[in-house]
């Protein structure tokens, strides 16, 4: 989809621009000391800084091979008309950006690598941790998990596997991911944003040209606005209150993936594979806990907010055999 490969993680070069985004992303989250006390940078305390220099090389370079072999593709296309007719997203960014394109000093090979990382980091951590998060309530809540499965039994049945155009009709599995986005967003901070006039955030003065950062992670657990605000329940989706919230940043009581024109690019994608990928594992798999104990719901660091433990449970069939065949 968006290179036009696929990443089995069987292959070392394959594995280790996996790591690379890992870290890219548990980077991002850290807290260095030349961020509070900008004088003290070239200290580089704890070695971040270089850390994220060579991560960011090799991320890039993996980013400009991509890009180089689309434009080579092209070139080949335009000369063969017999060319294949097969699309990603590297595709399409060359054809709707002229080579001359320059956006804030930067060329059209800078905005497609940069937009095709903040689509991978979206579809892999992001996604997988949000996942991690609502199987890890889920096997601590058995009462929730029996009513998405139920649920999922009821409307699509065990003959068949679940689709994506089941989804609409599961309420009950969409306000589990509602519920498990409000607690975990997928970045617990929103990227800075700057004040254009001067203005009040709660009793505070804001002057104009102030850089903010939202913490979604505390809005979202405003104990003024959601009952019970550290629970999961999912159940609180279908109160009149709650009901009409969305992810599209309209009610700022819930904005998981960010508000205006620089929310998170990767939204529609990314709820779309979270959605049908649980509804698949729920549908298709009992899951639960081999220890006595419930799953620990530590919060590690991170820009995707990830477990200090890694999730590591007991999966069993739920289906008929032959069905897992087409997996």
């Amino acid at each position: 989809m968006l290179v036009g490969k696929r990443f089995t993680g069987c292959f070392e070069a394959e594995m280790n621009f996996k790591e690379s985004i890992k870290k890219v992303l548990y980077l991002g989250g850290t807290f260095v000391f030349s961020d509070a006390i900008p004088s003290i940078e070239w200290m580089d305390i704890g070695g971040y800084i270089k850390s994220m220099k060579q991560t960011n090389k090799e991320v890039d370079s993996v980013l400009d091979g991509w890009l180089k072999q689309h434009i080579e593709k092209r070139k080949d296309c335009d000369s063969n008309s017999s060319g294949s007719d097969q699309s990603d997203f590297f595709d399409v960014m060359l054809s709707t950006l002229p080579e001359e394109t320059m956006e804030s000093g930067y060329d059209r090979n800078a905005i497609i690598k940069a937009t095709a990382l903040i689509l991978i980091m979206t579809a892999s951590e992001s996604t997988a941790e949000t996942l991690i998060w609502a199987l890890s309530m889920l096997i601590n809540d058995t009462r929730s998990l029996k009513l998405a499965q139920d649920e999922l039994d009821e409307h699509v049945g065990r003959n068949r596997l679940v689709e994506e155009s089941d989804i609409k009709n599961l309420p009950y599995l969409q306000a589990i991911v509602k519920e498990t986005l409000r607690l975990y967003p997928p970045g617990p901070l929103a990227g800075p944003r700057e004040a254009i006039e001067d203005c009040y955030v709660g009793n505070y003065h804001i002057k104009k040209g102030t850089r903010l950062i939202v913490n979604l992670w505390k809005l979202q657990r405003d104990s003024r606005i959601w009952e019970d605000p550290n629970e999961f329940k999912p159940e609180r989706w279908f109160l009149k209150e709650h009901s009409e919230f969305n992810f599209r940043g309209q009610n700022f009581e819930y904005i998981p993936f960010s508000s205006g024109r620089r929310m998170c690019p990767g939204l529609t994608f990314g709820s779309q594979v979270v959605h049908l990928t649980l509804a698949k594992l729920l549908h298709g798999f009992n899951i639960s806990t081999t220890r006595e104990e419930p799953i620990d719901l530590s919060e590690g660091l991170g820009i995707a907010l990830p477990k200090v433990k890694p999730l590591q449970p007991f999966v069993s069939p739920r289906l008929a055999v032959e069905l897992y065949q087409n997996l």
